[in-house]
């Protein structure tokens, strides 16, 4: 089990959760060694799994801006065949999407069984960066008058029933919230602007959204405490450290794949006689 899983309790305390590992944490070098070996072991246990057929694995980014999402997700499944994996980058939503329940773009995303579904950043931006900015909620078509303190306990609720029934149908989830410290944002904010390779990376809301800082703190929180369940467990993974971070990641996803005892499907005694036939046959080509 691993150490940065957010309790099922309800009683998750941010206050507890490190942003660095523990200074008897692996060097860089292994790190990305480590990392190496865990990115080979994934990319047979997907194979597996889209042979088996039986289970979706869903991996689910959460973060505040320069915490490492792409680079991690990009990192971990480096050695994952494309065919089996999709990647969806949830930003600012559609008119489209403005006009459907706050699951449903990201329901039309869900990975199929036997494949990989990641998403970079979820319909839980509707529980964090909408509880930050609640006038954003004009642009949803509510039914009025809207009680906020109810909506998020409602939002809560129907996440955690929406993952229940993906559970119960196939699709593991492991949820990531990539912990970065304010000082190492600013850091990272810093070098995007001092590179000009950068500067792309870089947007001026990123800054004015560091003024809510404790908003998103607080709502992030609240978010892992009433969503971490067994079924859909949060991660709140130390990000000052991308290497550390990212073998912590990998870790994980290979630990959950490792625990489903994935096999290649047995070939029914007919077709196996069938099969000892065929090769036969194109033995004899020769």
């Amino acid at each position: 089990e691993s150490l940065y899983k957010v309790p099922f309790d309800g009683k998750f305390k941010l206050s507890k959760s490190p942003t660095a590992p523990s200074s008897g944490a692996a060097s860089k070098k292994q790190l990305k060694q480590d990392l190496a070996e865990k990115v080979d072991t994934l990319a047979e246990f997907q194979r597996i799994l889209y042979a088996h057929d039986r289970y979706a694995l869903l991996l689910i980014f959460q973060a505040i801006d320069a915490a490492g999402k792409d680079s991690t997700i990009r990192k971990v499944l480096s050695g994952v065949d494309p065919a089996g994996c999709q990647v969806f980058s949830f930003k600012q939503p559609s008119s489209e999407d403005l006009q459907h329940d706050f699951l449903w773009r990201c329901s039309r995303c869900l990975p199929e069984r036997g494949r990989i579904g990641v998403f970079n950043r979820s319909y839980y931006e509707e529980v964090l960066v909408v509880r930050v900015h609640p006038e954003y909620l004009e642009n949803q078509n509510l039914p009025k008058p809207l009680n906020l303190q109810k909506l998020w306990e409602q939002r809560f609720e129907t996440i955690r029933d929406y993952e229940k029934h993906l559970a119960r149908n196939g699709t593991i989830i492991l949820k990531f919230w990539l912990n970065v410290s304010k000082e190492e944002q600013r850091q990272r904010f810093l070098s995007r602007l001092n590179e000009p390779e950068k500067y792309w990376k870089f947007a001026i809301s990123d800054v004015r959204e560091r003024g809510f800082w404790p908003d998103y703190m607080d709502a992030y929180q609240q978010a892992l405490a009433e969503t971490s369940r067994p079924w859909a467990p949060w991660y709140a993974i130390p990000a000052d450290n991308k290497a550390y971070m990212r073998d912590c990641v990998a870790d994980i996803v290979v630990r959950s794949l490792e625990s489903l005892e994935l096999s290649y499907p047995e070939v029914h005694t007919d077709d196996q006689a069938r099969f000892d036939e065929m090769r036969k046959q194109l033995e004899d080509e020769a």
